[in-house]
């Protein structure tokens, strides 16, 4: 059963203004994170901005936005095969038991200018407890 939907999208731009600022990204982010965000190259601005725009997907998939969420809670992380994943650690996962959801399925997308977000939040189909007369 789906619980909720979010999608956002990033201008790349705002990654690269935000590397510059010392300490802004470790604000934002996970340290692990971050981590395996600067093996990237030049690529790192692309990746940066997918994974805010799953942060803030993440919110509006929640319905209440990220109020009371630390984003750094929030990871994306690669799995052997590329495909991202979300981890969530403290605030968020709080906030992702109190929706009901017990997954977060997470896609990205990035060309140029842009990158492009979608979360959802799925929980197990729950089965009426009484029976219908």
């Amino acid at each position: 059963m789906i619980i909720g939907i979010g999608i956002d999208v990033v201008h790349v731009h705002r990654m690269e203004h935000w590397y510059a600022v010392p300490g802004l990204l470790e604000r934002y982010f996970h340290p692990d994170e971050l981590s395996a965000l600067r093996s990237k190259g030049s690529s790192i601005y692309l990746s940066l901005a997918a994974r805010f725009a799953a942060k803030e997907a993440f919110g509006k998939a929640l319905g209440t936005g990220l109020a009371g969420i630390v984003l750094k809670d929030i990871m994306v992380v690669n799995r052997h095969n590329g495909r991202p994943e979300i981890a969530v650690f403290g605030t968020a996962a709080r906030a992702l038991e109190k929706s009901g959801a017990e997954k977060a399925h997470v896609s990205l997308t990035h060309e140029q200018d842009n990158a492009i977000a979608l979360v959802i939040l799925e929980a197990e189909e729950r089965r009426n407890t009484y029976e219908r007369r």
